[in-house]
């Protein structure tokens, strides 16, 4: 479950994120009474697998069960703030009735490591850059998005599509530290479980960066790392 909001006086509206149909609009109607049958089963960050009754507009939870619900990473503040924004950034990129496999299962993984242990420095760079790889906006990390060559790539350009060498550099592209590229590219293709040691100094700007090119291909700020220490 992604999130949810009150519809009526006590049905919820349950945005959902499915493999096959992506993101689902349901409604889980008498939830918000003290004695319905749903109890806490349809919190966000849970995932659950459900029985719905075909709507009109919505679709009607009959029947829910839980699969998984994460408790270890609810009562860790950073845990939280991180779930949190992996769960807005699937909410954002994910459509209606468009298969979402490869987000379902990149957001499943993150929770899971998320639930088995304290943040990685890492862990939402690389999650954002996986995302991004997911919808086809991927900065380039390996070689000049303006010409392919391998390097020395100390620029940065969010509209050219990520990391230019001096030939290609564009105005407005950002001088980066030297160095930078590289970890940002080893954070993109390890496996959230598996990162390597963070560099605390380097982590910082990797996430700093990795934000701001995803919201400038996203066009919307992400709410949740405003608030991230």
């Amino acid at each position: 479950m992604l999130r949810g909001y009150p519809f009526g006086e006590s049905h919820r509206v349950v945005v959902l994120l499915s493999p096959n149909h992506g993101k689902l609009r349901t409604v889980a109607k008498g939830v918000r009474k003290t004695k319905s049958r749903f109890g806490g089963r349809l919190e966000p960050l849970t995932h659950v697998d459900l029985v719905l009754y075909e709507g009109k507009n919505l679709d009607t939870i009959t029947q829910v069960s839980i699969i998984n619900a994460f408790p270890n990473l609810r009562n860790d503040l950073d845990r939280v703030l991180a779930a949190g924004t992996m769960v807005e950034v699937v909410d954002a990129v994910v459509q209606e009735d468009e298969p979402s496999q490869r987000m379902f299962l990149l957001l499943q993984r993150g929770l899971t490591v998320l639930d088995h242990g304290p943040v990685h420095s890492d862990l939402v760079t690389s999650f954002l850059l996986k995302a991004a790889a997911i919808i086809g906006v991927a900065p380039s990390l390996y070689s000049c998005a303006g010409c392919g060559v391998s390097g020395p790539l100390r620029r940065f350009s969010f509209s050219a599509g990520g990391s230019l060498c001096e030939e290609c550099r564009t105005p407005g592209s950002y001088n980066l530290r030297e160095g930078l590229v590289p970890y940002m590219s080893i954070v993109a293709a390890s496996d959230l479980h598996l990162l390597p040691e963070a560099d605390e100094s380097m982590s910082r700007e990797a996430l700093g960066v990795t934000k701001r090119f995803f919201e400038y291909h996203l066009e919307r700020q992400l709410d949740t790392l405003a608030v991230m220490p």
